[in-house]
């Protein structure tokens, strides 16, 4: 696994119970997960191969998914509908 410095910086801005939530699921859940289809609200960001998002609580963390390699990009607050 890999962090982009603007996921780190997006992480430092949350809520502390926002930053807890976001920072377990990552640095410790992620890594008991075997595929990407287990999480949750999984979806390919356009047609790219190797972009997705996935939703932790009220936020989207995009991922970028090179063979074995995950690179965490950004994590945003989900949009209001």
């Amino acid at each position: 696994m890999r962090y982009n410095r603007s996921f780190l910086e997006d992480l430092k801005t949350l809520e502390p119970f926002a930053y807890q939530q976001a920072y377990d699921f990552v640095f410790i859940q992620f890594s008991q997960i075997n595929y990407l289809q287990e999480l949750p609200e999984l979806k390919q960001l356009g047609n790219s191969a190797i972009f997705y998002r996935f939703t932790v609580g009220n936020y989207l963390i995009g991922i970028e998914v090179t063979g074995q390699i995950v690179k965490f990009i950004r994590i945003l607050p989900k949009p209001e509908i």
